[in-house]
């Protein structure tokens, strides 16, 4: 892929915001695999007569006409008639989405006063630089439709200063739109012209635009939600939360429920513990521990298969382990299981060797979801094994790309 590829994002302006944090991929926010396959994206708005408020439902529809991606709808402090059963939108909620929208009505070419105070009690999640990275798109509503790009720009200037980056419409749904009565789209967002009379308003048109708006803005939030960045302050606040199992990944989760002990053993020769080719991990382990071999000797004459199941279970363990090393501590970065081979010392009339494998099979599932989880699977019985284990596992593994390192490097 060549560097210029990532930035074909579009209309994704302020990509240059992004380039400036400094980015590890171990800090990169992905939800968990069944929250972790889904991008969040906000829509927050002030609305006074309802014309934002359907400009916030067309952006959510053209978020979620995006697979995999859902459009939540908040609205600031300060409740309109027109979106009573809509929540409010609290502060500190904003960092635990991959997207936001900000909609609100044209006030002398700026936001209305709900807006602008909502924007000003965000001051400590820019201290923290928790907003940094993550896309951003502006969408309001006027009256006659004067100022209101100065107006789109003036929260513009709020996104920029959080280190947000900042999605535009460009020429999006030009050729589509009804040129015979004036529009409110523009280069910067969609705005509603509510007050021009002889139509309906939002006009078709500018609904139409608004949710190619959203669908930008939403395939921005998924094409950046695997790298995006939090700074540490950030990240120390969001851990300390009143809601931290929220900021844990599906997979930690799933790991601490069953009580893992991802401590990688020490090689036991002149070999590396994990070897990465491009996006795929290759792995071996045995069922060791603290230097000894757990239930070490041959299955069906030393060894029996409960024991050689717990061995196995250790094996896969430790293959675990050694992935979150590859994975720079984050396990939500795998994107699948490949292949699990198990190697078992038996002697030749032994046939079982698949239901001890499932042993290890059953955890990769457990810890990483059916959908990630499942994968291919060999099963080999062998006369000897390194260090007397009863178990060897040789596993392969997909990374997520490295999107930003492969194509910045």
């Amino acid at each position: 892929m060549r560097p210029s590829s990532i930035f074909k994002l579009p209309c994704a302006l302020c990509m240059l915001l992004l380039l400036s944090s400094p980015l590890t991929l171990a800090q990169a926010k992905v939800e968990s695999r069944e929250d972790e396959a889904v991008t969040r994206v906000l829509v927050v708005f002030h609305s006074d007569a309802g014309g934002t408020w359907k400009m916030a439902q067309a952006i959510a529809k053209g978020i979620e006409s995006v697979p995999r991606v859902q459009a939540v709808l908040r609205q600031v402090p300060g409740l309109s008639e027109v979106a009573s059963l809509v929540p409010v939108v609290k502060v500190e909620e904003l960092s635990e989405y991959d997207g936001i929208a900000l909609g609100s009505p044209v006030h002398f070419a700026g936001s209305t006063p709900q807006m602008r105070s909502f924007i000003d009690s965000t001051l400590d999640l820019w201290s923290q630089r928790a907003l940094e990275g993550l896309p951003a798109t502006v969408f309001m509503s006027a009256g006659s439709g004067a100022g209101r790009e100065a107006a789109v720009q003036s929260l513009w200037s709020a996104l920029a200063s959080h280190g947000m980056m900042i999605v535009t419409t460009g020429i999006m749904g030009n050729a589509e739109i009804d040129k015979r009565i004036p529009q409110g789209v523009n280069p910067f967002g969609t705005v509603a012209l509510t007050g021009i009379p002889g139509a309906s308003r939002p006009s078709p048109g500018e609904l139409h635009v608004a949710q190619l708006q959203g669908q930008a803005l939403a395939r921005t939030a998924r094409a950046t939600q695997l790298f995006r960045t939090r700074s540490p302050v950030a990240q120390q606040t969001s851990h300390s939360s009143s809601n931290p199992a929220a900021k844990v990944s599906a997979v930690d989760q799933r790991i601490a429920n069953l009580g893992l002990d991802l401590r990688l053993p020490a090689p036991a020769g002149s070999y590396v513990p994990f070897k990465r080719v491009g996006n795929l991990v290759f792995i071996n382990q045995v069922a060791s521990r603290d230097g000894k071999i757990l239930h070490p000797g041959t299955v069906g004459a030393k060894v029996s298969e409960a024991q050689a199941r717990e061995a196995t279970r250790l094996a896969m363990t430790n293959v675990l382990a050694a992935l979150q090393q590859a994975a720079e501590g984050d396990l939500s970065r795998i994107k699948q299981v490949v292949q699990l081979t198990g190697f078992f010392k038996t002697d030749a009339r032994f046939t079982r060797h698949a239901d001890l494998m499932n042993e290890a099979s059953a955890l990769a599932i457990d810890v990483f979801g059916d959908e990630v989880g499942r994968h291919t699977r060999g099963t080999v019985g062998a006369i000897s094994l390194p260090l007397d284990s009863a178990v060897e596992i040789q596993a392969v593994f997909e990374l997520y790309p490295d999107v930003f390192e492969d194509n910045l490097g």
